[in-house]
C-alpha cells in the first residue's frame, strides 16, 4: 500500500484511545487524531482529514450518531466511519450504518480483527460480521427512533440484483453469494455494485439498511432469494 493509513479515534475512555492507538502504531498504521467527545472528532477530522475513524457511540456534548453524520455530510472529502460499540448499546448501530457508516466493532475486539478492520474499511469494503450484524439489524431495523434516511427506489433493480440484495441483507460475504447464485465472484462483484450505483451508495452496508427499509428483507422473516436456499 503506497501511502500510510491515517485514522482517528474517538472514544471518551483515554485507555480505549490509547490502546487501540498502540495497537494500529505497531502495524504501521499512523494515529492522526484521537478525541473525546464527538464535536471534537469532527474537528479532528476536517483537520487532519483521515482514511478511517473509529467512532464511540455513546460521548458528551456530541455523540458518535451526530458526529458520523456531520463528517459524512461534509463532503467531498469523507473518511470511512467505523462504529465501536458494546452489546448494551447494539440500538444504536442500525441508525449510524444509516447515517453512511461502514461498520462496526465490538470493543473488545482483538488486536488482529482490529487492524484487519481498519484496513477492510479503507480498500472501500464494509465491515459486517455476518451473523452479529443480521441479528442486531433484524432487531433494530423496523423500532429504531433516531431517524433513518437511506430509502431508495428499487425500480430500477434487475430481478437478479434483488435476489442479491436480499442475500446482502442476511450479511452473505461475496464468496457465500457466488455459492448460493451458483455464479463467480467477479459476477457476484459486478450485481453488487451495480446495486450501489442505480441506488447512490457507498457501500454495503447502506446496501443492508435500503433492503430492511424498503421491506425488501422483512426482519425475522428468511429474505432468501427464491430458489436461492436448498
Amino acid at each position: 500500500m503506497s501511502d500510510p493509513l491515517r485514522v482517528v479515534i474517538a472514544d471518551d475512555q483515554a485507555l480505549v484511545r490509547t490502546g487501540f492507538a498502540m495497537i494500529l502504531a505497531a502495524e504501521g498504521i499512523d494515529v492522526v487524531g484521537e478525541a473525546a467527545d464527538g464535536a471534537k472528532a469532527v474537528d479532528e477530522v476536517r483537520r487532519t482529514r483521515p482514511d478511517v475513524v473509529l467512532m464511540d457511540i455513546r460521548m458528551p456534548e456530541v455523540d458518535g450518531l451526530e458526529a458520523t453524520r456531520r463528517i459524512l455530510s461534509a463532503g467531498p472529502y469523507t473518511p470511512r466511519v467505523i462504529i465501536l460499540t458494546t452489546f448494551d448499546l447494539d440500538r444504536y448501530v442500525y441508525a449510524a450504518l444509516s447515517a453512511g457508516a461502514s461498520g462496526f466493532l465490538l470493543k473488545d475486539v482483538s488486536p488482529e480483527h482490529l487492524v484487519a478492520a481498519v484496513r477492510l474499511v479503507r480498500s472501500g469494503d464494509a465491515l459486517l460480521a455476518p451473523s452479529i450484524t443480521r441479528r442486531l439489524i433484524e432487531r433494530y431495523a423496523r423500532h429504531d427512533d433516531r431517524g433513518a434516511t437511506l430509502h431508495r427506489d428499487l425500480s430500477t433493480l434487475t430481478p437478479r440484483e434483488l435476489d442479491v440484495l436480499r442475500l446482502l441483507a442476511r450479511g452473505l460475504s461475496n464468496a457465500e453469494l457466488a455459492g448460493v447464485l451458483h455464479v463467480s465472484d467477479a459476477t457476484v462483484k459486478t450485481h453488487v455494485a451495480r446495486i450501489l450505483s442505480k441506488l447512490g451508495l457507498r457501500d454495503r452496508a447502506q446496501a443492508i439498511v435500503v433492503a430492511y427499509e424498503t421491506g425488501v428483507v422483512v426482519p425475522g422473516g428468511a429474505g432468501g432469494a427464491g430458489g436461492a436456499e436448498g
